[in-house]
């Protein structure tokens, strides 16, 4: 992402802020001032400036999200074309698994949960729409990485780490991009506890006509209740047909 020439520091400042606050799910003034390197002060003014805007609110001592920022979000999903083409068939593929279902994309190099579907028996994660992730250790983003240039992936790589989410998680780059293959042959990617303990995923790219990712699909399920052939096998069936539908529906419609 290519840096503005003139940046201004106030509005840097309050965005800033405003990521801590969703990072820790809440803040206090010390806090925030300690993780963006502000005094109180300031800080406080610009706290009192998003409250006063509904963009933050304010619970005893703690700043949480406002909801002025739902409409801003609601609003910039409905624009993407990705959302228009794969929400109702992520709702069949949540209807037809009964598991949970998960559209995300690539921003700035992590995964944003852009639209999850709930099957009758979906597992309740710390997941919600709009939440970040590190692409390296869940299977929609290694299935979205593994149609981007390697350089590109290097690039991600560099600028976020390899985490170690989990004892299962890949923290080594050679193995990974190794991983990167096989998702490329075979078309979908697994994720068995890399990101969360008892946790499986099965995604698959979307891709534009020139083959390239633009968001990835994905089945969660907890890991006691799937079998091996499920996993293995049904889901990445169901995952990949999902993820052909939408891309006829994106790239020719």
């Amino acid at each position: 992402m290519s840096q503005p020439k003139h940046p201004v520091r106030s509005v840097n400042r309050a965005l800033d802020i405003v990521e801590v606050v969703q990072e820790l799910d809440g803040a206090g003034v010390s806090e925030i001032a300690a993780r963006v390197d502000v005094g109180k002060s300031a800080v406080h003014n610009h706290l009192n400036t998003l409250v006063n805007r509904e963009y933050l609110l304010k619970e005893g001592d703690q700043y949480h999200i406002g909801i002025s920022f739902f409409g801003l979000g609601a609003y910039a999903r409905n624009r993407m074309d990705i959302y228009a083409s794969a929400r109702s068939e992520a709702d069949k593929l949540a209807d037809n698994t009964d598991e949970l279902v998960n559209l995300l994309v690539e921003k700035n190099g992590k995964g944003v949960y852009l639209y999850q579907a709930s099957g009758e028996n979906a597992v309740d994660l710390d997941t919600y729409e709009g939440k970040q992730v590190y692409l390296h250790c869940t299977a929609l983003g290694k299935a979205l990485l593994a149609f981007r240039p390697h350089g590109e992936v290097v690039d991600v790589l560099d600028t976020h780490g390899m985490p170690k989410m989990t004892e299962s998680t890949i923290t080594d780059r050679e193995e990974f991009f190794e991983e990167l293959e096989r998702i490329r042959e075979q078309k979908f990617a697994l994720d068995c506890e890399e990101r969360l303990t008892g946790l499986c995923c099965v995604a698959a790219p979307i891709t534009d006509e020139q083959d390239r990712s633009i968001g990835a699909i994905s089945i969660s399920c907890p890991l006691h209740r799937v079998s091996d052939q499920r996993f293995r096998e049904e889901l990445p069936d169901e995952v990949l047909s999902t993820a052909n539908v939408i891309e006829l529906s994106h790239n020719y419609s």
